[in-house]
């Protein structure tokens, strides 16, 4: 590879970095921090304002599909500039929103802005530019999309402080369009790699006949029921470490600590790939998630439950690896952006779903440790589905 072609490849990494800690940070982050705010100064129910952020999601995944599409063919940078360019008007409407439905409104472009910015696409770009080191690369983007509430959260609560909820977003929308625009136009205008070649030995891989397929179909269904077991998990941490008698300081430390965790077990992820097969990896990553999950709900103690967080943590980061290179490990990268979009609609649904989830689980159960037990059940049947997402090897086709 020339001096050049490594350069390039370094110039897309740490543009994807910056602009995934801004995005992440802005439409996603800086709600939780405002949303006290928003209720208080508008009079709007939590329930109502948390609803537009899961609308916002839904839409995320319905406008991955085609974005993903997009990338495959023509590159990240045209669509994933578009995306940022949305995110700027976006924020701005959920700021000046006068009502609830214009708050909606707002968050509804917003949705639309996270489908053509966030992980998927970022993903799309990074497999194809660095092709079969991509892990590297995967890992370092999700490490810094890791970074996202720790810079964001406290700079939002900073800027809460002295402004409304509305010019503090309003300064957010700034900050937004300052890093990621320039960044995808300018971070993303290397040429965009030829797809690469059919290859012996796998399996057909054109979308819509993958898509159709038994191990597709399982892989969804089983990173789906994984990742609402896992976003429910973290939304109810905070309520199980309280009901256990903890304090609310120090549950927060345990969140934060779990969030650690997660940068820990990215950092180990090219090791795992390295020493085992693709199901191998993904069968146990999956139990993981249901072991420390279920393990929450039957910890009492403080110090156990901090640990059992931690732990936790760690296989909720490397599940976010998994999903990365699920595509890629099991049909290859030709058409990894159309296939990952597919992948992460159904994944997006049930994370966009995983705060009511877990909230009418307490309320039905009255009980968060029972909760986590479910929960834990919950990502105990993923598990068992993830046995059979490897295809049948064959011979591949040339795609129509």
């Amino acid at each position: 590879m020339t001096a050049t072609a490594v350069k390039e490849r370094r110039v897309v990494l740490a543009a994807l970095c910056a602009t995934q800690i801004t995005s992440w940070g802005v439409l996603y982050y800086a709600f939780p921090v405002l949303a006290g705010d928003i209720t208080a100064a508008t009079g709007w129910s939590t329930p109502a304002i948390t609803a537009a952020l899961t609308v916002s999601q839904l839409v995320a995944a319905v406008v991955g599909i085609p974005v993903g599409r997009w990338i495959d063919g023509h590159g990240p940078r045209v669509v994933m500039t578009a995306g940022s360019l949305l995110g700027v008007p976006a924020v701005v409407v959920v700021a000046t929103a006068r009502n609830l439905p214009w708050f909606f409104a707002g968050w509804v472009l917003a949705g639309a802005a996270m489908g053509a910015v966030l992980y998927p696409p970022a993903f799309a770009a990074l497999t194809r530019y660095h092709g079969p080191d991509a892990v590297r690369a995967l890992t370092i983007v999700t490490l810094a999309g890791g970074l996202a509430s720790t810079v964001f959260a406290p700079l939002t609560a900073t800027l809460a402080v002295g402004l409304d909820w509305r010019q503090t977003y309003l300064v957010l929308a700034g900050i937004f369009a300052v890093v990621t625009v320039p960044a995808h136009w300018f971070g993303l205008r290397s040429p965009w790699p030829p797809r690469p070649p059919v290859e012996l030995g796998q399996v057909d891989v054109h979308p819509r006949h993958v898509a159709r397929s038994r191990s597709f179909v399982l892989l969804a269904a089983a990173l789906s029921l994984a990742a609402l077991a896992t976003y429910a998990a973290i939304i109810n941490l905070v309520p199980l470490l309280e009901e256990r008698g903890t304090s609310t300081q120090l549950a927060a430390v345990a969140l934060g600590l779990g969030g650690a965790g997660q940068v820990v077990g990215r950092i180990g992820y090219a090791a795992i790939v390295r020493h085992t097969s693709v199901l191998t990896r993904t069968v146990a990553i999956l139990f993981a998630l249901a072991a420390t999950t279920a393990l929450l709900g039957v910890l009492t103690t403080a110090v156990a439950l901090v640990i059992g967080a931690i732990v936790a943590g760690m296989a909720r980061g490397v599940f976010t690896l998994v999903q990365a290179t699920a595509i890629t490990d099991r049909w290859g990268r030709r058409y990894y952006g159309h296939l990952t979009g597919l992948l992460s609609a159904p994944m997006t649904v049930t994370m966009a779903l995983a705060p009511f989830t877990g909230a009418a689980l307490a309320g039905l159960l009255g009980s968060y440790a029972t909760t986590f037990l479910v929960l834990g059940g919950i990502a105990a049947v993923a598990t068992a589905l993830s046995f059979r997402t490897i295809p049948k090897p064959q011979q591949r086709q040339n795609s129509p």
